[in-house]
């Protein structure tokens, strides 16, 4: 279970089938991130193939596992380049994926911080927001 989903979280691309993520995930699964929430499968399709309109070579790595019961966090690095941009961008993240009895994910929540590894490589918005950061820390 937690094995497959691994491997069908580092190998997703934007050819992978609705079939195959229905081989992953339950039909009702709950996926939630800092931009999104939502309930379905056709809706996380939906999500993930909107990654490959925004992004260039997205990619997960999974580097660190804790798996108890049917509950598993995943740390992971992700890695991407913007659209007509060649630097390569990554940054790291947590999920928490949570199981069935029948070994599909019913839940994934991604936890990472939108605003250091998005936001700030933005020219103006980082210029505000790493004024605010100085305005909270001084």
């Amino acid at each position: 279970m937690v094995t497959n989903y691994i491997r069908f979280f580092e190998n997703i691309k934007q050819s992978t089938s609705l079939k195959e993520y229905e081989e992953i995930f339950d039909l009702k699964v709950k996926f939630k991130d800092p931009f999104h929430e939502v309930e379905g499968i056709k809706n996380l399709y939906h999500i993930f193939q909107g990654m490959y309109k925004k992004l260039d070579n997205p990619k997960f790595t999974v580097i660190e596992t804790i798996h108890e019961n049917n509950v598993v966090y995943l740390k992971w690095i992700f890695t991407f380049y913007f659209k007509k941009e060649q630097q390569k961008n990554s940054f790291e993240g947590v999920s928490r994926v949570e199981f069935d009895t029948n070994g599909k994910a019913i839940s994934h929540v991604d936890y990472w911080d939108s605003a250091e590894n998005l936001y700030e490589k933005i020219p103006i918005v980082s210029f505000f927001i790493k004024f605010l950061k100085r305005k909270i820390t001084s």
